[in-house]
Formats: C-alpha cells, sequence, structure tokens
C-alpha cells in the first residue's frame, strides 16, 4: 500500500470528507475508485468512492460507507492508501522517480551530515516542488527546501534518508 493522503475532517453534514492529499495535484485521488483507509499500522478497510471534487486546496469525497456527517468524523485523521500495483510505474530518475508519498517521512540530512528534520509534506510551486520540512530539535519550526537537482543529492528510499546540499542556517 502507498500512502496517498490522509482525512482531514467531514465536509458538510451528509457524510462528505475533507481530503489533504499527496499526490502531485489535489485530484490526484479522484482516479481511483476504492481506497483503502486506516490509521497506517498495516490494517486496511476499503471504501468506494461515490463522488469526489476540489474545493481549494483540499480534495473532498463521498464514501459509500459513509452515510452522514457523524460517520465522516470517525474516520478523520485516518490515511488514505492505494495498492501499489494499481499505480503507474515511474522512471528511476529525477523528481519523476518518486511518489510523493514516498517521499514523506524521510530524514533529510546535509552533506555535512547534519541532520535537517524530516519530509512532512511537499508544495506543488509551479517552478519547483518543495519539501516541507519539520525541524528535529524544534518542532514549531518547517524549512522548505526545493526539490530540485541543485539541492537533492541523493534520495534513499531503503535508508530513509535524502542528502540535500543545504545548510542547518538557511
Amino acid at each position: 500500500m502507498v500512502v496517498m493522503g490522509h482525512i482531514v475532517g467531514p465536509y458538510g453534514l451528509s457524510g462528505w470528507i475533507k481530503v489533504f492529499p499527496y499526490t502531485e495535484y489535489i485530484d490526484g485521488l479522484a482516479d481511483y475508485p476504492i481506497w483503502w483507509l486506516g490509521s497506517g499500522n498495516g490494517e486496511w478497510r476499503n471504501f468506494i468512492v461515490n463522488a469526489s471534487g476540489v474545493h481549494g486546496n483540499r480534495l473532498t469525497a463521498l464514501l459509500e460507507q459513509c452515510a452522514d456527517r457523524n460517520a465522516a468524523t470517525e474516520l478523520k485523521g485516518l490515511k488514505i492508501a492505494i495498492p501499489r500495483s494499481q499505480l503507474p510505474v515511474l522512471s528511476n530518475s529525477g523528481r519523476d522517480g518518486y511518489y510523493w508519498s514516498d517521499l514523506i517521512g524521510l530524514e533529510i540530512i546535509n552533506q555535512q551530515g547534519e541532520a535537517l528534520g524530516k519530509v512532512t509534506g511537499l508544495l506543488e510551486t509551479g517552478a519547483n516542488d518543495v519539501l516541507q520540512v519539520q525541524d528535529l530539535k524544534d518542532p514549531e519550526r518547517e524549512r522548505l527546501i526545493p526539490f530540485i537537482s541543485q539541492v537533492i543529492v541523493k534520495v534513499d528510499l531503503k535508508a530513509c534518508r535524502i542528502t540535500v546540499d543545504w545548510g542547518v542556517d538557511y
């Protein structure tokens, strides 16, 4: 399973949910008629997506098994996953070689071996994608690191680490 987003909470009164997607495009999850929901502990339940839409920077969805606001509220905080076998195969080069969800949670270190934090999300700016990195020493501090070849030295998914050409004082 590849985690592709999480449920922020209910949207309206009739069972719709608000979703924070980890996809490149806000409506990227709308391509999948079945979502797998879980807390990330390996237990997943499938939900049929009856409808979806984009509202601002959030995706909204109506799940078949979610009849009202109370049911939608119970789903708050759950992760949304798609089986990796259903995702398109990516190239192994450049930014197109990684799903955003594969990068979330990775440790960021610079070339001097200094830990800069963990990836909590990505932003699409138009010019390039940007890693949102939570500082390990000060969780309230967020670093924004461009996901471009001049900055990203190495992405090592097996070691759960991204090496960057970036200073601790940037």
